[in-house]
């Protein structure tokens, strides 16, 4: 933690400031090491299809492992009822939870050297998408030194003045698509280097930046319509259709989508008229810096051999949606996708009548690479703190207090305490899939004794977890600050509306389908 000293009538004071992002999750280490000896340890079986041999594997809370013959009557001996169809095609394919085999274990609490292994584990879990960023950051770093960037923003800031906001909405509507329809809040940390130079040259800040990518990105996977990685395998786990309550999930993502974009509007309105109004206004000279425009460019021609690098750069994001929603890429993929586009910018902009040479150009992304090391350095962090409450066997053990909790209730009050639920387990278990598979199993069921439709549970878990990660440093929000250099301060001000609307809202529609179910 920093402390600013501040002279005041004679008196040096001590003025609080928010810790930094690696700050933050080593304490949230710490944290959780701590909570290894005090939650008590244990574990739900865990059955896995294996499609090598056909068969479904049950591992209990001992470790003994037992295979089963992979039948619909083996699953509903288990208690699990769920389709076998949803594991034998490939739906779900991580362990799921088996209902009502919760065992109390042997407390395996984390070791102090456990604080590091974990962020080393964490890092190596996490590489996937670190190679990816580091890839992108090099292509940032030679589109930059050509020239491309800062003689397009011109270009564009010329052309779009007095309709600034047009571009924010735009975006906003097509991050929010592309959350509820395939959950792309991570991949969207792609687009913040095309997006942020020109939303600054526009004259807007930081906050505008992350609420248009990653605020709407997360706003539309709170409410998810097809997207496979929430909706669709919750409802798996659950038993269910993923069509169901499919036209409810629909109206909240609109209703959502207006909200963020209105909300947006607002903010931008306010900084318009006054730029003292911005949340990060304290750090706007080095953010400006880091991402803006450079001084003197009114003379710069923007030539075709630009003008093609910012083409093939701008496509290069496309040409990734397109890879994520139809042909099921994933961070390699992505990755080798970016860097292919990188060598051809590379070749432009190192030959030609200005090119700058192979040995700078290579510099150059090189140096663009190490830029958002911090920012892969945080994502393997956060990991390491999922690692350490799973290897201390706690999460399970929320798990079934929370089961317990809900099985206590009914009607409204059961909906709410459910979301409420997933609201806390969304800080220990980050991963929508995640959460969905060890979950669902379990508190899924507990509808039925209550009369509700398991579609609105789904609901519950939707609302629930992302109301939550958009606060959890376990999750992805830590790295979406490192890279745009914002406080976490900054972010909870202007983040707490919305996790506000999303709560009442979401509270709001579980409680009137509940009482339209009865």
């Amino acid at each position: 933690m920093k402390m600013s000293d501040t002279k005041k009538e004679g008196r040096v004071t001590k003025s609080f400031r928010m810790p930094g992002a690696f700050t933050i999750l080593f304490i949230l280490t710490i944290v959780s090491v701590l909570a290894t000896y005090i939650v008590p340890s244990g574990s739900y079986a865990k059955l896995l299809y294996k499609p090598e041999t056909s068969q479904l594997v049950v591992t209990k809370p001992s470790g003994k492992v037992e295979t089963l013959a992979a039948t619909q009557k083996e699953l509903d001996k288990l208690g699990v009822h769920i389709n076998i169809e949803e594991f034998t095609s490939g739906a779900i394919s991580k362990p799921i939870s088996v209902p009502n085999t919760y065992e109390r274990l042997q407390q395996n609490p984390a070791s102090p050297a456990d604080i590091t292994t974990s962020m080393v584990n964490g890092t190596i879990e996490a590489v996937d998408i670190m190679v990816f960023i580091m890839v992108l950051g090099g292509m940032i770093g030679v589109v930059r030194r050509s020239g491309a960037f800062e003689s397009g923003l011109l270009a564009l800031t010329q052309k779009t003045k007095g309709r600034e906001f047009t571009l924010v909405f735009l975006v906003s509507l097509l991050m929010v698509l592309g959350g509820t329809l395939c959950g792309i809040e991570e991949e969207a940390v792609a687009f913040y280097p095309i997006l942020v130079p020109v939303f600054l040259a526009m004259g807007y800040d930081a906050i505008i930046c992350v609420g248009a990518i990653f605020l709407a990105s997360s706003v539309g996977t709170s409410f998810s319509t097809i997207n496979p990685f929430s909706s669709v395998i919750a409802s798996n786990a659950a038993g269910i259709s993923f069509t169901e309550g499919l036209g409810w999930r629909s109206i909240g993502c609109v209703v959502g989508a207006i909200f963020v974009v209105t909300y947006l509007r607002w903010y931008a309105k306010k900084i318009k008229a006054d730029p003292r109004f911005s949340y990060a206004y304290e750090d706007r000279d080095a953010f400006n810096q880091k991402w803006g425009l450079v001084a003197g460019l009114g003379e710069v021609a923007f030539t075709l051999r630009q003008k093609l690098i910012l083409v093939l750069f701008t496509l290069s994001f496309p040409l990734m949606v397109w890879g994520v929603m139809s042909q099921g890429w994933w961070f390699p993929t992505m990755a080798s996708s970016f860097l292919a586009i990188t060598i051809v910018i590379m070749f432009l902009t190192a030959t030609g009548p200005n090119g700058i040479g192979e040995k700078e150009v290579i510099d150059e992304f090189v140096n663009g690479a190490a830029s958002l090391i911090g920012v892969s350095l945080i994502i393997g962090l956060a990991r390491g703190i999922n690692i350490i409450l799973n290897q201390g066997l706690i999460s399970d053990t929320m798990l079934f207090a929370a089961s317990k909790v809900a099985s206590h209730v009914s009607g409204p009050i059961f909906i709410i305490v459910m979301m409420m639920i997933y609201f806390f387990l969304g800080f220990v278990v980050p991963s929508s899939s995640g959460l969905a598979v060890l979950s669902m199993p379990i508190l899924a069921p507990l509808a039925d004794t209550v009369g509700i439709p398991r579609y609105i549970v789904v609901m519950a878990y939707q609302f629930g977890q992302y109301a939550m990660l958009f606060l959890a440093p376990t999750g992805l929000v830590m790295a979406t600050l490192q890279m745009l250099d914002m406080k976490y301060s900054h972010w909870l001000k202007f983040v707490w509306p919305v996790v506000t609307f999303l709560l009442v809202f979401g509270g709001c529609l579980l409680v009137f389908l509940v009482l339209v179910a009865g």
